[in-house]
């Protein structure tokens, strides 16, 4: 079966801002899930390096998310990137905030 060739007319392209908050999520989310994973092979013993990278992940996060908030509401660009770089980021910042409250409260 052949394809139909279909015609787009728009002006929407995607934002740089956009695809930057979605890389800047996904980086959050993998290096949190890197430091989990090691803090977890060392018997809960988390290293200074650790803290840093997740603290670096929040910056990175913080600002992906910012980044999607602010490109999603412009009318000009689609839709994707800035929804699943807020996603993405959002839920970063979720699992970092996880990750502190669950510190927290060990006794």
């Amino acid at each position: 079966m052949k394809k139909k060739k279909g015609y787009l007319f728009t002006d929407k392209k995607n934002s740089n801002r956009a695809v930057m908050a979605t890389i800047l999520g996904i980086i959050s989310l993998v290096s949190l899930a890197v430091v989990v994973f090691f803090s977890y092979r060392s018997g809960g013993v988390a290293k200074t390096g650790y803290g840093v990278t997740a603290f670096l992940a929040g910056i990175y996060s913080l600002t992906g998310f910012v980044l999607g908030l602010v490109t999603i509401q412009d009318k000009n660009y689609f839709r994707l990137f800035p929804v699943l770089g807020i996603l993405l980021n959002g839920a970063a910042l979720a699992g970092i905030g996880l990750i502190l409250y669950m510190g927290g409260n060990l006794e």
